[in-house]
């Protein structure tokens, strides 16, 4: 599976979105740590001689294209957002912004 971000750039976005209550984010980056969890299980199951190869194979070829799809969308939600892609910093105008709601809460 080629992937955009490792998962210790995932883990860093969805810390930061946890730290300032972003859910989005980290919800997305979730979402592909476990999309890459599925297509593991798959692929371990496909090396197993008792099983339905076809089944699996399936499986593992939707989690590819969905991975796909997933991980642009964290792109595009990055960009959009403001956040440096190289180091995966969230903005600070957000950062300002999700403090002051917290603040006023």
């Amino acid at each position: 599976m080629e992937k955009k971000y490792t998962n210790e750039q995932l883990n860093r976005i969805r810390a930061q979105s946890i730290i300032y209550q972003c859910a989005c984010p980290a919800q997305v980056t979730a979402l592909l740590s476990s999309t890459q969890s599925l297509y593991d299980y798959q692929t371990n199951c496909l090396n197993r001689d008792d099983v339905d190869v076809q089944v699996h194979q399936n499986i593992a070829d939707a989690t590819l294209a969905a991975y796909a799809v997933i991980e642009q969308c964290l792109t595009d939600v990055l960009l959009l957002e403001g956040w440096d892609l190289k180091t995966l910093e969230m903005p600070e105008a957000i950062r300002d912004k999700l403090l002051r709601q917290i603040d006023d809460e």
